[in-house]
């Protein structure tokens, strides 16, 4: 069986909740999903991998989370290229330009995002928001 790895950062749960359901829809697609907080997780189990999820929340002026998140994907961008990577998380205000601007950076460093753009919810994640992580995990499963 695959392992898909869900990597994320959550301060309220919000993103955290997303993870979760990205993996469930890994797990559904009939692949292993491993669900992490990013401060556990490993790089290396990223460079293996054709494909992936990160998740994290709008922080601040709408930026990732600067302590561990970002410093994460700054690394991540460094072996992107050829990769497919699922982008998601949830915000409090704004119009997304944290999602957008990281698309455009796994994009810039040769990522594939799946569906072109990241899932994002405007604070806690509802039904219909949870089964699009799902969905998503099952599109992330089949690349």
């Amino acid at each position: 069986m695959s392992k898909v790895f869900v990597v994320y950062w959550s301060g309220t749960g919000n993103t955290q909740a997303m993870a979760d359901a990205v993996g469930e829809g890994i797990r559904a697609a009939g692949k292993e999903a491993e669900v992490v907080d990013v401060s556990s997780a490993s790089l290396d189990d990223l460079k293996g991998a054709s494909a992936f999820a990160l998740g994290c929340p709008a922080m601040g002026a709408e930026v990732l989370e600067e302590g561990e998140m970002d410093p994460f994907v700054t690394e991540v961008e460094s072996f992107a290229s050829g990769k497919t990577i699922a982008l998601f998380g949830s915000y409090g205000w704004g119009d997304g330009e944290w999602m957008r601007e990281w698309v455009d950076r796994m994009t810039s460093a040769g990522a594939t995002v799946l569906n072109g753009e990241g899932l994002i919810c405007q604070e806690a994640p509802d039904d219909g928001v949870l089964s699009d992580c799902k969905n998503l995990g099952e599109q992330l499963a089949a690349q």
